[in-house]
C-alpha cells in the first residue's frame, strides 16, 4: 500500500511517525527546524490522514510493517526514526527489526506492564460530536483549551487553523477505532533487544502515558519540561533539538553528519506552519 507523506530538507533521512488519531501535520511546528540538518519524511499512518487503512488487523506490528515497506519503496536505507505515542511504539518496532539507525520515541505507547483493558473511545466520540463547532471554538483561547487541553500543555500556542485541523484529523480518522483497540490489546516487548541508539522522551506534563518504572540502562531518557503528550506545539525548538541530538547518536553508534555534535544549537525559525519561510523544497504525496 502507498502511504501519504511529506518530504523536505537535506541531510541524513529522519522518518517521523505521528500519534494515534493525528496525521503527519502534527509535526509541522518542527519541520523547518529539522530540515536544515535532516531530510525529513513525515508519514500518514495507515487509516489516518490521507493514507488508506490496512486490510488486516492494524496491530502496531502490522502498522510498522506498512511503514517499513513504504520506506523501502522510497529507497531509503535504515533511516533515523522518531515517533510520538503510537508513533513511538512503531519506532521501537522498527528498531527491534534492525531497520533503523537511531530511535527517538516521545511518550511512547506500549510500554505498559500488561495489555490494557478494552475501553470505549469517549474522547473520540466527543471530538466527532464537536465537529460542527470546532472551527469557531478553535479561534478562541478557551475553545483551544477545551479541544486540546488533554494532549497539549499550552493550547494557546496552537494557531486556530492548526487546532481545528488536529481535532478534525482525530475525529474523522477512519482507522481510529480499530487501531485503538489493537493497540490497547497488546504491549511492546523487546526493549532490551534493541541494538541501535535509542532515546525515550518524557514530556513533563503528559496526562496520557505513564513513564515505565524500568528501562534498560543503555537506553537514554530525556525529560521535556513544561510539555504535554503531543509536545511539538508546546516546545518546538526543544523537540527539534532532541530529535537532532538523538539522531547523531551520543554513544557513537549513530550515523552522525560530519561536523555535528550533540547540543549544537538550531537556527531559530517560525514554530507554526502558517509562518514558514523554508528554502528547502517540499514534496508531498
Amino acid at each position: 500500500m502507498a502511504l501519504a507523506y511529506e518530504r523536505v530538507g537535506n541531510g541524513p533521512p529522519l522518518v517521523l511517525l505521528h500519534p494515534l488519531g493525528a496525521d503527519r501535520h502534527v509535526w509541522d511546528p518542527v519541520l523547518d527546524l529539522l530540515s536544515e540538518r535532516r531530510e525529513v519524511i513525515a508519514f500518514d499512518l495507515p487509516g489516518f490522514g490521507e493514507s488508506p487503512a490496512l486490510a488486516q488487523r492494524p496491530t502496531p506490528s502490522a502498522l510498522a510493517s506498512a511503514v517499513a515497506a513504504e520506506i523501502a519503496s522510497l529507497e531509503i536505507e535504515r533511516p533515523h526514526v522518531a515517533g510520538n505515542s503510537l508513533g513511538g511504539w512503531l519506532a521501537l518496532e522498527l528498531g527491534l527489526r534492525g531497520a533503523v539507525r537511531t530511535i527517538t520515541a516521545i511518550a511512547p505507547a506500549g510500554l505498559w506492564p500488561q495489555p490494557l483493558v478494552p475501553k470505549a473511545a469517549i474522547a473520540h466520540r466527543m471530538a466527532r460530536a464537536l465537529l460542527p463547532v470546532t472551527g469557531p471554538a478553535a479561534r478562541t483561547s478557551a475553545g483551544r483549551r477545551l479541544l486540546l487541553g488533554s494532549s497539549v500543555a499550552h493550547p494557546g500556542r496552537v494557531p486556530g487553523a492548526q487546532a481545528a485541523h488536529l481535532v478534525r484529523a482525530y475525529a474523522t480518522a477512519p482507522g481510529f477505532r480499530e487501531v485503538n483497540d489493537a493497540m490497547r490489546a497488546g504491549r511492546f516487548e523487546g526493549l532490551e533487544r534493541i541494538r541501535c541508539p535509542t532515546t525515550l522522551v518524557w514530556p513533563e506534563r503528559d496526562r496520557l502515558i505513564e513513564r515505565p518504572p524500568w528501562v534498560p540502562d543503555r537506553i537514554r531518557n530525556v525529560e521535556l519540561p513544561d510539555s504535554g503528550h503531543i509536545p511539538m506545539w508546546d516546545a518546538p525548538e526543544a523537540v527539534a533539538q532532541v530529535l537532532i541530538d538523538a539522531s547523531i547518536g551520543r554513544d557513537g553508534r549513530g550515523a552522525a553528519t560530519p561536523g555535528e555534535t550533540p547540543g549544537q544549537p538550531l537556527r531559530p525559525t517560525a514554530a507554526s506552519s502558517s509562518a514558514r519561510a523554508s528554502a528547502s523544497p517540499r514534496r508531498s504525496v
